[in-house]
């Protein structure tokens, strides 16, 4: 508040300099035109002119010195001085003056009929003088009229003030203290009952707090200026610039394509959704921020997508590894049970057989995988798949005329053991508790220079239309389990995010397709 008060003074303090400025700027105006008016009003005076121009100086002064003298008390001239031609003083207020030659230059115009006025420096201080010329009445100079008013210095003003500026300053610092207090009463309310310092305090706190989030933060105002930009949020999306310096521009000349204004008109959140910004993909959330209802700005916290896809691909991925394992473990003390069966009942024929066959058909999915599928993630989760399969009963089928070589455009292994994952996964699902005689999953890939098509079917429960139409959404699910209802809503993002088509054909209790396209160009 004495900050508030200091400020006040200063503007009053500011304020008064200038008005004292105008008003001895008007002084010298008044005085102006005052001395002018008595000089001219002398200048004119029948005895004047009479007398000055008489060879009796003696008899001259006496007529015009008290002449001059009342016209100087009546108008309150410092001094009213007549010189003739030759400059001699017929009047002055110094009686000793009478008669003395003025030497003084300022006077050589006024001899030329000249009017005019001047400051000057005497002992008297600061003199407004008059100049103005006597003329006789055939036309003719017969002498000069000078007439001096004191000019007032600063500090006489104020003394010759003194009232009125004492009255000023009391009421001035009244109202500076009453608006000192109402203005810090009215910003501390605004600021929660918070003073500056504590302010600034949870500023830099709030500062360090956004840059030490994992997630990138970014936020603006209704007029599109950035008020937050943490530094992960720098790192995520590639900026090359301090996040300090990019508080108050607008986030279309830092990020064109953030899709952050959307939020201020929809006024609603947009939860996890994954976005392509800056040449970088994310997956954000986006919300408004509202004050008593009202939207002021938005906000997006964001995560590299590649992070968000890794995490992802752990819960459709890592699961699914984790079961090969054990079905593998399994099936190789199944497998080595049976051999050693064979060895000790004597038949090394068939136990050599059996090794023989067990090996071939590992060789053979393993060859085909490793020279149809040019990526190892997706070939380890088919091949991790097939085995997991073999354990439920379920043949899984992969059409030996598969072939994936190349990523479509935006595209990337994470997403692909999402989308493969996810669906062979739904397939297992649909044929947990049919009761068909051949459980079967049959998966194809066909990959050309413009097309990748996959294609995943089985022979389950199939779905009714009305679960059709949902299928996509969000946390839909016709499973009572936790966790449900994200599979296929990754795969229609991952789909749009690589600008593919899906098609769902399903016929209840006689199982379901779906039928991916992804185009090259």
């Amino acid at each position: 508040m004495f900050l508030t008060f200091f400020i006040l003074m200063l503007s009053f303090s500011i304020g008064g300099t200038f008005l004292l400025g105008f008003v001895m700027n008007g002084q010298k105006t008044d005085l102006r035109d005052q001395a002018l008016l008595v000089a001219k009003t002398v200048s004119q005076l029948p005895e004047i002119k009479t007398y000055i121009s008489q060879s009796n100086f003696r008899d001259a002064t006496d007529h015009i010195h008290p002449v001059v003298e009342e016209i100087r008390d009546i108008n309150e001239a410092q001094y009213i001085v007549v010189l003739d031609m030759q400059r001699r003083k017929y009047s002055h207020p110094n009686p000793q003056e009478i008669g003395q030659i003025s030497q003084s230059s300022d006077l050589n115009a006024a001899f030329t009929e000249h009017y005019y006025t001047s400051i000057a420096h005497g002992e008297h201080g600061n003199m407004m003088r008059a100049f103005v010329p006597i003329m006789s009445n055939e036309g003719q100079q017969i002498g000069v009229v000078v007439v001096g008013y004191s000019v007032l210095t600063v500090l006489e003003l104020l003394q010759s003030m003194e009232t009125e500026l004492l009255i000023t300053v009391v009421l001035s610092l009244f109202f500076s203290a009453w608006g000192a207090h109402t203005l810090g009463l009215h910003i501390k309310r605004q600021m929660f009952g918070l003073e500056p310092h504590e302010i600034a305090k949870m500023y830099v706190e709030r500062t360090e707090t956004f840059n030490a989030m994992h997630e990138g933060i970014i936020a603006i105002d209704n007029e599109l200026t950035i008020t937050i930009f943490n530094e992960r949020a720098c790192d995520i999306l590639g900026v090359h610039e301090r996040p300090s310096t990019l508080i108050g521009q607008k986030i279309f000349q830092v990020l064109p394509d953030t899709r952050l204004p959307e939020i201020l008109e929809l006024d609603q959140p947009i939860f996890n959704r994954e976005l392509y910004i800056n040449n970088h993909s994310i997956m954000s959330n986006r919300i408004p921020i509202q004050v008593n209802g009202k939207t002021v700005g938005a906000v997006a916290m964001f995560k590299d997508r590649t992070e968000v896809k890794k995490l992802a691909e752990e819960l459709t991925g890592v699961r699914a590894f984790v079961q090969a394992l054990r079905v593998q473990t399994h099936e190789h003390k199944n497998k080595l049970h049976t051999i050693a069966g064979l060895l000790q009942l004597g038949h090394y024929d068939q136990a050599l057989s059996y090794l023989t066959q067990v090996k071939e058909e590992h060789d053979e999915i393993t060859n085909f995988l490793n020279e149809r599928i040019k990526n190892e993630n997706i070939s380890g989760l088919l091949l991790s798949k097939i085995s997991y399969a073999k354990e439920q009963g379920i043949r899984l089928d992969i059409d030996r005329e598969s072939r994936f070589t190349t990523f479509p455009p935006n595209l990337d292994h994470h997403d692909f053991v999402i989308l493969f994952g996810n669906l062979i996964e739904n397939a297992f699902d649909a044929l947990t508790n049919v009761q068909v005689e051949d459980k079967i999953i049959h998966v194809s890939v066909d990959e050309d220079d413009d097309v990748l098509a996959i294609l995943v079917t089985d022979n389950g429960v199939g779905m009714t239309d009305e679960v059709k139409r949902h299928i996509f959404d969000n946390g839909f699910s016709t499973k009572a389990k936790n966790y449900r209802g994200i599979g296929l809503y990754l795969i229609k993002e991952i789909i749009d995010k690589g600008q593919g088509d899906i098609e769902v054909i399903s016929e209840q209790n006689k199982g379901t397709s779906f039928l991916i396209t992804f185009y090259y160009s």
